[in-house]
Parts: C-alpha cells; sequence; structure tokens
C-alpha cells in the first residue's frame, strides 16, 4: 500500500511515538491530576512536560495557556464559540475548513456575531484582503495558516503585524500548517493557535491544543471534574483546568510529545524531503494533459489536482481498489474553497505528502493515473 493521504493524518508515526503509547498503556494506567500516588503524579508531570514542549515550539505565552481537546476541532470551537461575544464582528476567509465555518455560521444564525468574508483573487489570503473588510467594531479575525485543500500558505505574518496594537484577536487555524510552516505565536502576533496532533506532529489521533495569550480568556465548553476545587459549583477560574472537563486523553498526548520532540531532531531533512518531493511531483502531474492541477510546491507537501473526465472520488477508489494508492477525493470539508476554485461539481484529488514517501511511489501513482486514463478514452 502507498500511503498519500497525510494531510488527512500521517501515515508514518515515529517509533518513539509507538513507543510511549505502549509505554503510557502498559506502566502509566493512572488518572493524573485525580490521585496522590506516584503513578498519577509521574502522569501528570509527563502532560505538562508535553504543555511546556508544545508552548517552547510556537513560542506561546505560558505553559498553563496550553489547554489539550480531543482534536483541532474541539480546539477551535473553544477559540470561537468559547470567545466570542454577542455582537462580535468576525472575519474568516474562503480557504476555511468547516472545523473554522460551521461553528461561526452557528453563531451568526443565532444572532450572536456578525460574520464577513476577506475575499482574494487569489488563493492565498493577504494582509490588505483582511484590511478591506477591517472596521474597529472587528473582534476577531480567523484564518488557517495553510489551505488543507491545496497546501497555499496565507499571509499570516501581514494579517498578525496588521493586528498588532488592536483589540482584535487573530485566531489561526494550524491544523495543517503545524510541524510544517514554522508558527511564532508571539513574533507573529497570534493570539490564539489551534493544532492537531496527528499530522505533521506525527501523535496518534485523539488529541488536539488551543494555545492562547492573554488577551483571550475562552469559556468552558464543557463542565466536570478536574481534580482540583471540587466543592465550587464552576468549573475553576485557573488554566489549563478551566478548560480541561474530565480525563485527558494521556497516551495521545505523551505520544505528541514524542513526536514534537521527532520534528525538532529532524526538522530541516523532514522540510526538504517533502519540499523535493512536492516539487516532482506537481512538475509531473502539470506535464499530463489529462490534469488540471490547483497547487504549487509547498511545505505542507499537498496537490490537488482534477481529472479531465473522471470525478474525483470515483478517481481515488480506483487507485484504491485497484493499485492499492491511498489518496483523497471529494471536497476535503472546505465548501468555500471548492466554490472558488469551480471544483464543487466533481470535487478535487489530493496527494499529501510524508517524509517518508519516495520518488518512486510517486511515479507508481502517476503511472497509475497514466493507464487509468488510457482505459477511459
Amino acid at each position: 500500500m502507498i500511503y498519500l493521504d497525510n494531510a488527512a493524518t500521517s501515515g508514518f508515526k515515529p517509533q518513539r511515538v509507538i513507543d510511549s503509547v505502549l509505554y503510557a498503556v502498559k506502566y502509566l494506567n493512572a488518572n493524573a491530576g485525580r490521585s496522590g500516588h506516584k503513578l498519577s503524579y509521574l502522569a501528570s508531570s509527563e502532560i505538562y512536560a508535553t504543555r511546556k514542549a508544545l508552548n517552547e515550539y510556537f513560542n506561546g505565552f505560558s505553559v498553563e495557556r496550553v489547554i489539550f481537546t480531543q482534536n483541532c476541532t474541539a480546539a477551535l470551537n473553544l477559540a470561537t464559540i468559547g470567545t466570542l461575544k454577542e455582537g462580535d464582528e468576525v472575519i474568516t476567509t474562503e480557504n476555511e475548513h468547516n472545523s473554522v465555518l460551521r461553528p461561526l455560521y452557528h453563531l451568526a444564525k443565532e444572532g450572536k456575531i456578525k460574520l464577513k468574508f476577506a475575499r482574494s483573487d487569489f488563493q492565498s489570503v493577504s494582509a490588505k484582503d483582511v484590511e478591506k473588510v477591517l472596521t474597529d467594531k472587528t473582534a476577531m479575525v480567523i484564518v488557517g495558516g495553510a489551505s488543507n485543500v491545496t497546501g497555499c500558505e496565507n499571509d499570516i505574518d501581514g494579517i498578525g503585524e496588521l493586528l498588532r496594537n488592536t483589540k482584535t484577536v487573530f485566531a489561526v487555524d494550524g491544523a495543517q500548517s503545524a510541524g510544517h510552516i514554522k508558527t511564532d505565536m508571539q513574533k507573529q502576533n497570534i493570539d490564539i493557535l489551534c493544532i492537531a496532533g496527528h499530522k505533521g506532529l506525527y501523535s496518534v489521533q485523539g488529541v488536539g491544543a488551543l494555545l492562547f495569550s492573554p488577551k483571550v480568556d475562552p469559556r468552558p465548553l464543557s463542565f466536570g471534574g478536574t481534580g482540583i476545587d471540587t466543592f465550587n459549583e464552576n468549573m475553576p477560574d485557573a488554566y489549563p483546568e478551566a478548560l480541561e472537563a474530565g480525563t485527558l486523553n494521556f497516551p495521545a498526548i505523551i505520544s505528541l510529545k514524542e513526536g514534537l520532540r521527532y520534528l525538532c531532531d529532524n526538522d530541516e531533512f523532514i522540510a526538504r524531503k517533502i519540499s523535493d518531493l512536492s516539487e516532482y511531483l506537481t512538475e509531473l502531474l502539470s506535464s499530463r494533459p489529462y490534469i488540471k492541477l490547483y497547487s504549487i510546491p509547498n511545505a505542507c507537501g499537498i496537490a490537488a489536482f482534477s481529472h479531465a473526465e473522471i470525478p474525483s472520488q470515483e478517481l481515488a477508489s480506483v487507485l484504491s481498489e485497484k493499485y492499492d494508492i491511498c489518496v483523497r477525493g471529494g471536497f476535503h470539508c472546505a465548501p468555500l474553497m471548492h466554490k472558488k476554485l469551480k471544483t464543487e461539481k466533481w470535487g478535487l484529488v489530493r496527494v499529501s505528502l510524508c517524509h517518508f514517501n519516495t520518488k518512486k511511489e510517486i511515479s507508481s501513482l502517476i503511472n497509475a493515473l497514466d493507464e487509468i486514463s488510457l482505459c477511459s478514452r
């Protein structure tokens, strides 16, 4: 099986990530922060170490303002529903995933926020595009670090600088970009960063994180036990406990710590390899007359394309069933991006690379596409 669907979840997990999960399940089956025994303390220390590692890697504002969630979607719900207030004006873009759009649509339909879009003639959204719709009433600008459809990057540096020294909160969906594109919250003036662990950070599935600045005080969306302040009828005031009700996914969290360490130890090699493979893939795809390519080489290793005659989901199915090649067809939970690209009828095939992919695997994909296209004539 050739796995080329890393934008959905990384197909390669470092051995240290796998070992950390086994270690947690075999030797650390304790509930962190819920008991006074040694195993509980040890589990708590591992969770703290993961918070610290994330805060350092993304240059966050404090370890306490690193919140673990089930996934990036849950983090984005905290960033929007848990942060915005009635009457707030919010700006987002057409490039966004439904994890950004649906919470905002929900708030807008309830009449709680006014939703606006920064539109661009290009795939990437710039600071100038945001500035056109920015007002002194804008409470939040929320954009993705990179499109999960095409891999294009939004102008995070420029937008952050535009919003510096304003009351507007700058939120970034880092589901695709984290681990691939360097993110520095303080330097880039990012107030909220939402990440997925299981993509560019190599953790197992089941953990995401919300990192936020002192400019933001999210409200809890779930309520329950935290291990502290038991007689308080409300959630504790202190972070991270205020936003982490119930038992955390401990094996996934420490796998995220090890995935991040693996990335830090190999970041230059990983970036260079993905860049080389991305260039090779886009060069071969663009040379096929039956292919329309929507991506340029990018740090996320994503290439999206359409076939002249075959719908994307059908093509992805044939690649899987006949050639044992995993790609994703369809709409990638990004409806406005497909409307913008005019691909809302058939969608796009998305190929997404990891540094453990090879040029030989890419050549196998191209050969399969050539064969499928020949048979379809």
